[in-house]
């Protein structure tokens, strides 16, 4: 009876020790019951588990005309020793150089696994010409907008940045639902980029792997983004390449906060105003979050995004920096693709991709946590 008493008292003071949590999720593996400060999802990625994980599966260049093609391969991602591996390769080795130059590439499968998930910017098909070649890199890009999503809480990946010119690793989130519209109305967070190239050179400064950087996008519309007010650049001497780091964002009902390491490297808190106020936007235009809370948009679901990308025309790779092999493409030309594999002479060797695998030129992942606040 006695005994029978304190497993009753243990029971009971262990439910009372469960703190309700301003955290909220959505998806097939977030938790029923959620405590503050519970850790609510993880993968070590012992396996590749792709319930977690769902492949992206495009040729349309993510919006900045990036030259890699997202597909669903072990040869781009794959788990092992306890990692994840986002590996680049060369479409021409799977599909023959001249394909480059006079194929067409559909993607758009008939399973539910592989069919085309982004049609804009002519995403699922496309047909290569001498002067504007196929997607000359196949990558990865994996997230959890089926399996996981979450609205506040504790971020934390550990991952070793690729080493490799033009390559561009990225963990960051995007919202589920766009409840305040399309991007850039319904938010961004990058957690972390970087860049692959050891010897990349703008203004005197390393912006290559010895660069790492956060950001918030966030605006009424795309030529309204008010994210160079919520971006930040931290060095390592020694490269974010060369280790692994703890890329962390601690996100709450009055921050924003990004660390590596535990170290701080920028917040955002927003006042009465919001983040209309904090971007400095005109009263001329309509603000989409005024009947949302101070945090909008960051006051809804996201889910989690890894991925590797390479080159675009954006702007990431600016014009007017040096690198030892120079820049083989424009961010004005209109045959970016083409030029960048004319000059693959100077950016392949770089990866190394015949040495270990390619591990080097891969984002490594050891594991992705997420904790209830």
């Amino acid at each position: 009876m006695w005994c029978l008493l304190i497993g009753v008292l243990t029971i009971a003071s262990l439910g009372a020790a469960c703190t309700p949590s301003v955290t909220t999720v959505s998806g097939t593996h977030a938790p029923a019951k959620i405590c503050s400060g519970a850790l609510i999802f993880k993968d070590e990625f012992d396996e590749f588990d792709f319930e977690k994980w769902q492949h992206e599966n495009t040729l349309g260049g993510g919006g900045n005309w990036e030259f890699q093609y997202y597909n669903n391969n072990r040869t781009n991602s794959f788990v092992h020793s306890g990692r994840l591996f986002i590996r680049p390769s060369l479409t021409a080795d799977q599909l023959g150089e001249p394909f480059l130059s006079h194929g067409v590439l559909n993607i758009d499968g008939g399973a539910p696994a592989d069919q085309c998930t982004n049609r804009k910017w002519w995403g699922c098909e496309r047909t290569g010409t001498a002067a504007n070649i196929l997607n000359p890199v196949k990558s990865a890009r994996l997230r959890t907008v089926n399996s996981f999503n979450f609205r506040y809480g504790r971020l934390e990946v550990r991952a070793k940045m690729p080493t490799g010119d033009w390559l561009w690793p990225a963990i960051w989130l995007l919202p589920t639902y766009e409840n305040y519209g399309t991007w850039p109305a319904s938010g961004e967070i990058d957690v972390v980029e970087s860049r692959g190239n050891l010897n990349l050179v703008s203004n005197g400064k390393n912006m290559g792997t010895q660069e790492a950087g956060s950001t918030l996008h966030y605006g009424p519309y795309p030529g309204l983004n008010g994210w160079e007010r919520a971006h930040w650049t931290t060095k390592n001497p020694h490269g974010y390449n060369s280790d692994f780091h703890r890329y962390q964002l601690e996100w709450t009902t009055d921050y924003l906060k990004f660390s590596i390491d535990d170290a701080e490297v920028g917040r955002v808190t927003p006042g009465k105003g919001g983040f209309w106020e904090h971007g400095g936007f005109n009263s001329q235009f309509e603000n989409p979050w005024r009947y949302g809370t101070k945090m909008a948009p960051f006051d809804q679901k996201f889910y989690i995004i890894l991925n590797l990308a390479v080159g675009g025309t954006n702007g990431y790779f600016p014009d007017g920096a040096t690198n030892p092999a120079p820049k083989p493409w424009s961010n004005k030309s209109p045959t970016a693709l083409t030029d960048f594999w004319k000059g693959r002479n100077g950016w392949e060797p770089t990866w190394n991709l015949k040495k270990n695998n390619g591990e080097d030129a891969s984002l490594q992942v050891d594991y992705v946590r997420v904790w209830a606040l």
